[in-house]
């Protein structure tokens, strides 16, 4: 619409300058009534559809009326009528019939259309409100707040004209000189309707929260919060004052949205994942053709016609991305590296970005937004500035100027605080998603994994990709947005600067120009060492898992100080490569700090250098110096972003190898539903044909086909960190019935007599506190319990005593057990059950020797007939219960009764009283307690000890350096806002050369000066920073390996791999980058505030209280975070925890088919996590948003007192002080930020801290030290001798008292729970004395060193124990022996013709946990470990349990050969391994109740006897097996 058509519409001017040229300034009414009218209304009507949409379907929910809701309606109501009111006062007076007819003078045309549309908008208004109300999980409308708001600002240019007018009524007339008469009725309607519209502007700020989302918005008060509340972050604080009042715990945390909430996310990025991976084959499979590879998929086996694998492909993965092909097992190592490095180019590369990028679009394009804006509201900014300084120089301009100035200052800075926080809110929680998707792609994929590609990574590896990996993306994440904002600014910047100087930015330019090449070569060279990096991080994590795994075995060989060392070597190659990327990013930071300097330095000194004409005045310097401070960030963060990406793009790498794995094919074996037993020799492959019937094997061919659902037991039970209930039932309904029938069948009832919980007793983490039986007896429960089909045994009657393993025979698996109408198939070495089974499968060299029934093989004169004549016959020493413990996936606790607290005579008092379930049991059955945490602010002796591992030397200089530099940073702006001055000093006048240069030559002296102090500040903290995390990570593994074994039974593994992955890592990277950031914030925040005082000294009093208010809201904010961080800390270790103990019982999860359920439990301790991640980093935002706001208060009273003293300042002060105010917004949040972050990240020195005071068990080396023979004769002497596990706990071990002497052998015996193991803990000292001492050669063993002890005792553990590394090196840790000696014990060992056999010989590499070696073949490695130690004391614990007769005989001949002159002390389930002791030992309760010899005690007719008999024995002399016993 025209102006003149305006003007005649609204019956005056519509707009003239004139009126803004003068003191007192005012808008035209004809503006006021129109375009400040109609404003907002058109927003209020282009927002309208979107709450009109909802009116229009169908469904309308009865939703309650809320007051609000009601006031809101009567509001807008009211103000309809004001609307209909103000056109009935336009209307009479224009048509009121006692109106003078000679007057045609009418009411301009704006009189009536204003008030009508006033009408239509409120109608349209009530209409919206209804919507919102009927809108699913609305609370309010950012829209109509926002049309409120509008509205009111708007309506505040009419409410001072109309004011204004009102009180100079009596000084103005009008053309016929008659005084003006206030309008009144117009007056009031106005200011009735400006009362109502902030009426609704308040009301609209309120969240209506339904009734039936009011629990729900108790649970997570965010679903509740108003626009207003959520872009300023007002609805956490409540958690912000609870966490001030007292320290935060798990239980205060609030629930996650549906959308933050690790279900969602997970399916999400699945669905996606598998889009993209389809894209990626295709790629892939186009690339091959293209080389001519044609790659067949014979690897699959037989593929069903519907394409899925038939029977149990469910264990393996399907998400395959590339065969492989299996070349021959002796294949060139060369050609393995080779061959590897082609699988590697023929994985599709680069799906995980765009998978992540398709999932979390939504976010990426919204936070995308809101940067922009931030950014280009950053160059708004300067601009003001220039305004501003111009308005102090220019005394002309009116005052009023100034104030609009500092105003808007204020408005943008306010502004940009709002989007640059919601920007990050929504980046922060990107990388919280992407993280959370990668660590539950992570976990799914572990699950369907196959068997070959588990052993190409470690679970140490692999939770180091779901912790630093999986950061390091999260960290991306939050950043990603700058790789395109970051060359934006600069390009915007670079714009604005050539408007201020001209060409001269060129020369700035080409400085940043010359940069890129040296950023070039430093990313490239940070990409290799960080590479460097990961794999020893990697290869250090894998060790560290192994030797917690195997902690007991290192304890008991006193292996400890190898396996240190050998991390101690890895550690100092992993600093040395820190060290240099450190000395790196020293260049890079010195490069970059410098660059500002520089680039400002050489366009100021080519703008005054081309033309004398060209004078530096306040207005163009600061100005540019803003600008430059805006180009300072971009400038710095590029190359850190660059080398951040590196980083990703490797773990995108990492990554993408874990995710892919091969897919394997499987071998089939047909059973008849029936009991099938199957027998053969160690390394027959008993153990492969039911890993291959669950779909674990890979195979060239055939598939297998399981018709029904699987219940597996495996050789080395697996038990969870769960209740003894809850490990039986395994995920099903509870049938009380069957429950109890399961117990008694499987021998568990006397146990939960003795257990403290009963049922409900916790058991540690890989069943630590269940001695071996038990714990086969509650993985054999959990089989029957779960009423499958087909039942896979693999020798599970092996672990437990005989007239139990008979006991389970009869009631579980033989004719008349609970499981006779199933298919069960058995594994066993044993022969006595073999007559009661239908059918034998004889196994030879991974092939089927012979298939039948007992008596058809026995009649078949085969090898199996043979067998069974030598063993059962002419030795006759070898029971069926032979034991025969797998040491599955990568769990190698051993199973003796290590922690037997649960084991206790409490039965009594059980029986007594009956505590309430919350109570006394929950005390006794408790095993793994909480993870302690630190509460509270960080004790500054944290800090101290960082800074005293760092060295007091380094810490003082980094802090002088850094100050220095911060001094020239100051001087040199000084010295520009006095060169600015030169401007007026020399106006009109020529600018002399030297001084010109003098200028030049200062400011770009102390430029450099900067550069290279923050270049000396960064290399004496890395330095220091290596040195503190050296010292750190040694005092943490030298304690570690120091503390005693109770600690390892009560503390899961996941934590204390938590502090050597999560703790070091934070130590290494995060603590040194906030420690300088922090010292660099701190001089920066003091620095600005000198400025500033020195320009306005009024500030001062400015100062005062908002440094009040900034310590509060720091205070409050930090105790908050801090717990946050602290609590992420605590549920991240049950993440790493439950994936540990997951991948130890991968083939029983996938056998049972329970990997939806432990998915479920993943999401879940995920989920428990993000409870506290989500916390901090709205926690963050929520300072930000107050901390920028003070900030903006500086900004505006800076600017505020700049024009109020604009007559006693001179400009160039005006542009120092305004420029480092509007920097202090920026650092005085990042203080806090840092502050926090540092007091955040010293947590991990706390935590570190907290492992390295942990109590240690006895010197490793005394005072008092055995001679080199001792023990010569090995006579030992109990005296007394009493035990307990904790001082809380009942003794264990109740005054032993015995003489054993030299070269005797003695046999240990007695029932589960009796004592067996715990004494031989106390000879290793595993367990120290309560009373009483053991004597060995007259020496007590508690006066010895731990090392001189145990290196001198040998035992042959239950579990067969190796760590990946060489043979040799799992022979002869310390070599100390020649290859010689090593062969004759190998040969002694029978294993010389295999170790021979190898490619390597003896450096031959085992695998993580011994798996590349068969049961027996380990077992046969310990004996050749003990072989090899020459002691004259020995301890069997179940040794020869683990191999098949044949192997058990040789090592039975090599025992009594070998260690003829030895004391030798055997621990068995079976009796007949002992028959042929010179004493046996039984054990009941803790007490030697008989000690004699083997005839002696069964003519006694006591505890032997009865033992005895249980097993078949019917004489000692004889004991051929009495199969009458069945």
């Amino acid at each position: 619409m025209p102006a003149t058509a305006l003007e005649e519409f609204c019956g005056s001017t519509f707009w003239n300058l004139s009126l803004l040229q003068r003191a007192d300034p005012d808008l035209p009414v004809c503006f006021e009534q129109t375009v400040l009218v109609w404003a907002p209304l058109g927003f209020l009507w282009l927002c309208a559809p979107l709450h009109l949409a909802v009116l229009c379907t169908k469904a309308t929910p009865n939703k309650h009326l809320s007051k609000l809701y009601l006031c809101k309606q009567i509001v807008v109501g009211l103000l309809f009528l004001t609307a209909i009111a103000s056109l009935a006062v336009t209307l009479g007076e224009d048509y009121n019939p006692t109106r003078d007819p000679a007057t045609t003078v009418r009411n301009p045309g704006i009189f009536y259309a204003n008030p009508v549309l006033f009408a239509l908008s409120w109608i349209l208004l009530l209409l919206c409100q209804e919507g919102l109300r009927r809108r699913k999980g609305a609370v309010d409308s950012a829209t109509l707040f926002l049309f409120w708001l509008i509205l009111v600002l708007c309506d505040v240019f009419p409410f001072q004209t109309l004011l204004r007018e009102a009180l100079s009524l009596d000084e103005t007339v009008d053309e016929m000189g008659k005084k003006k008469s206030l309008d009144l009725p117009r007056f009031c309607l106005f200011y009735i309707s400006f009362g109502l519209e902030l009426i609704a502007l308040v009301l609209s700020a309120f969240g209506d929260v339904p009734r039936e989302a009011e629990e729900l918005v108790k649970k997570n008060p965010e679903v509740g919060a108003p626009f207003l509340s959520r872009i300023t972050f007002n609805w956490f604080n409540s958690m912000v004052l609870n966490g001030f009042k007292r320290p935060l715990v798990q239980e205060d945390m609030w629930e996650l949205s549906e959308a933050e909430s690790t279900l969602q996310i997970s399916q999400k990025f699945q669905q996606i994942m598998q889009t993209e991976l389809k894209a990626a084959r295709t790629r892939i499979q186009t690339k091959l053709r293209k080389r001519g590879m044609k790659k067949t998929s014979t690897v699959q086996g037989e593929v069903l016609p519907n394409g899925r694998q038939n029977g149990l492909g469910k264990g393996v993965s399907q998400d395959v991305l590339v065969m492989e092909e299996k070349g021959d097992e002796t294949d060139k190592t060369k050609e393995k590296e080779k061959k590897k490095k082609e699988d590697k180019a023929e994985y599709p590369e680069a799906w995980l970005i765009s998978t992540l990028a398709t999932t979390f679009k939504r976010v990426l394009w919204e936070s995308a937004f809101l940067k922009l804006l931030t950014d280009l509201l950053s160059f708004v900014s300067p601009q003001l500035l220039k305004l501003l300084i111009s308005f102090t120089t220019d005394k002309s301009i009116y005052t009023w100027t100034g104030y609009v100035y500092a105003v808007l200052l204020f408005l943008v800075t306010i502004f940009q605080s709002l989007f640059l926080q919601q920007y990050f809110q929504r980046c922060f929680v990107l990388g919280m998603k992407v993280r959370t998707a990668l660590t539950a792609a992570v976990y799914k994929k572990a699950l369907v994994v196959s068997n070959d590609a588990r052993k190409e990574s470690t679970v140490g590896e692999t939770v180091n990709l779901m912790s630093a990996d999986a950061q390091r993306f999260n960290d991306v994440a939050n950043f990603i947005h700058l790789l395109w904002s970051c060359p934006m600014q600069i390009v915007l910047a670079i714009a604005f600067l050539w408007i201020e100087l001209g060409p001269a930015v060129l020369a700035g330019l080409a400085v940043m120009v010359l940069m890129v090449p040296i950023n070039g070569v430093l990313a490239t060279k940070s990409r290799t060492l960080q590479v460097k990096n990961m794999k020893y991080k990697d290869k250090r994590m894998k060790i560290m898992n192994e030797m917690l795994n195997g902690i007991k075995i290192l304890k008991l060989y006193a292996w400890e100080p190898s396996f240190q060392n050998q991390v101690m070597g890895i550690r100092e190659q992993e600093l040395g490569v820190m060290r240099k990327f450190a000395y790196l990013s020293s260049v890079s930071t010195f490069v970059f700090s410098c660059a500002p300097a520089l680039v400002s330095l050489a366009t100021f000194a080519v703008f005054v250098s081309v033309d004398s004409e060209n004078v530096l005045d306040a207005g163009k310097a600061f100005t540019s110096i803003s600008l430059f401070n805006i180009l300072r960030f971009p400038l710095a963060f590029l190359p850190m972003l660059i080398a951040s990406m590196v980083q990703v793009l490797l773990k995108n790498t990492h990554t993408h190898t874990q995710i892919q794995t091969y897919m394997l094919t499987l071998a089939i074996y047909g059973i008849p539903g029936r009991l099938v037993a199957v027998v053969g020799v160690v390394g027959s492959g008993k153990s492969s044909l039911i890993s291959a019937m669950l779909g674990e094997m890979h195979s060239t061919k055939g598939f297998v086909n399981v018709q029904g659902s699987v219940a597996f037991v495996p050789q080395q039970a697996w038990i969870q960190n769960a209740t003894l209930r809850d490990n039986i039932l395994f995920g099903s309904p509870v049938q009380e019935t069957r429950f109890q029938a399961t117990l008694e069948a499987c021998a568990l009832m006397p146990d939960l007599e003795l257990l403290p919980g009963g049922v409900h007793t916790e058991i540690g983490e890989k069943g630590i506190n269940l001695s071996g039986g038990q714990k086969q007896r509650v993985s054999l429960a959990r089989a029957v319990y779960s009423k499958a089909d087909v039942y896979l045994l693999d020798d599970p009657l092996s672990a437990v005593d005989s007239h139990v393993g008979k006991h389970l025979f009869d009631e579980v698996v033989g004719r008349r057990g609970l499981l006779k109408d199933k298919t069960r198939i058995l594994v066993t070495h044993g022969v006595s059950f073999l007559p009661y089974v239908d059918e034998i499968v004889v196994l030879k060299n991974g092939c089927v020797s012979e298939v039948g029934s007992y008596q058809n093989l026995k009649d078949s004169k085969g090898a199996f007939s043979e067998f069974l004549n030598t063993y059962a016959k002419e030795d006759g020493k070898k029971n069926t219960d032979s034991l025969f413990t797998l040491f599955f996936s990568y769990s190698f606790y051993s199973n003796v009764c290590m922690f037997p607290s649960v084991r206790l005579r409490k039965k009594n008092y059980l029986k007594k009283t009956k505590p309430t379930p919350g109570d006394e049991i929950k005390k006794g059955q408790r095993l793994i307690e909480k993870e302690t945490m630190e509460t509270g602010q960080v004790k500054f002796s944290v800090y101290l000890q960082y800074l005293r591992s760092m060295g007091w030397c380094y810490t003082s200089m980094v802090f002088l350096v850094y100050f220095i530099q911060n001094v020239a940073f100051i001087g040199q702006n000084l010295w520009l806002s006095d060169w600015t001055n030169d401007a007026v000093e020399y106006y009109n006048m020529t600018y002399p050369n030297w001084k010109r240069d003098t200028r030049i030559g200062v400011f770009g002296a102390l430029g450099m000066a900067q550069g290279l102090f923050v270049f000396l500040g960064t290399l004496l903290l890395a330095n220091g920073s290596i040195n503190a995390s050296r010292i750190l990570h040694s005092q943490l593994l030298k304690n570690i390996l120091r503390v005693p074994m109770v600690f390892f039974d009560t503390t899961p593994s996941g934590r204390v791999v938590n502090r050597f992955a999560k703790d070091i890592f934070t130590v290494d990277e995060a603590i040194p980058q906030s420690f300088r950031s922090w010292i660099m914030c701190f001089l920066g925040v003091l620095g600005t505030l000198f400025a500033i005082c020195l320009a306005t000294p009024i500030f001062t009093a400015i100062i005062i209280p908002l440094a009040v208010i900034y310590y509060f809201v720091q205070r409050f904010y930090v105790a908050t975070s801090r717990q946050l961080r602290r609590l992420d800390s605590v549920s991240r270790s049950p993440i790493y925890s439950h994936f540990g103990e997951t991948m130890s019982g991968l083939s029983v999860i996938r056998a049972y088919g329970h990997q939806d359920r432990f998915l479920k439990h993943n999401e879940k301790v995920i989920d428990e996590n993000l409870k506290s991640v989500y916390p901090w980093v709205v926690s963050n935002r929520w300072l930000a948003i107050r901390l920028e706001f003070l900030g903006n208060l500086v900004v505006f009273f800076s600017a505020m007192l700049a024009v109020i003293s604009r007559d006693t300042l001179d400009s160039g002060l005006v542009g120092l002080s305004i420029s480092y105010a509007l920097n202090v917004t920026q650092t005085l949040n990042w203080l806090v930020r840092m502050t926090s972050e540092l007091e955040t990240n010293i947590v991990a020195v706390e935590r570190i801290s907290e492992y390295t005071k942990l109590e240690n068990e006895a010197d490793w080396v005394s005072g008092q030290r055995p001679s080199e023979k001792w023990p010569e004769a090995g006579r030992l002497r109990f005296e007394n001798y009493k035990v307990r596990y904790r001082p809380e706990l009942d003794l264990v071990l109740h005054g032993i008292t015995c003489n054993i002497e030299s070269t005797e052998k003695i046999g240990i015996v007695g029932r589960t729970g009796a004592g067996k193991s715990s004494l031989t803990n106390c000879l290793f000292r595993i367990i120290e004395a309560a009373e009483g001492r053991i004597l060995i050669d007259g020496i007590d063993i508690a006066s010895l060193g731990l090392h001189d002890l145990r290196s001198r005792l040998t035992i042959i553990p239950q579990d067969p124990v190796l760590f990946s590394g060489t043979l040799r090196m799992n022979l002869d840790p310390f070599e100390t022996f020649s290859d010689e000696e090593i062969w004759g014990v190998l040969e002694l060992s029978h294993l010389k013709d295999y170790v021979g056999g190898l490619q390597e010989g003896l450096n031959h590499e085992v695998s993580e946990g011994g798996e590349n070696l068969s049961v027996g073949q380990r077992q046969l490695l310990c004996l050749a470990r003990a072989l090899l130690r020459k002691s004259r004391i020995l301890i069997l614990d179940e040794a020869t349990a683990a191999v098949d007769l044949e192997t058990d005989d040789l090592i039975q001949t090599t025992i009594r050969q070998e260690f003829a002159h030895c004391t030798v002390l055997t621990i068995a389930h079976r009796l007949h391994s002992i028959l042929d002791s010179n004493r046996v030992m039984v054990l009941d309760a803790g007490k030697i109740v008989e000690f004699d010899s083997p005839s002696t005690l069964f003519n006694q007719q006591g505890h032997f006897y009865s033992m005895a008999k249980d097993a078949g024995i019917t004489t000692v002399d004889s004991t051929v097996l009495d199969s009458t016993s069945f």
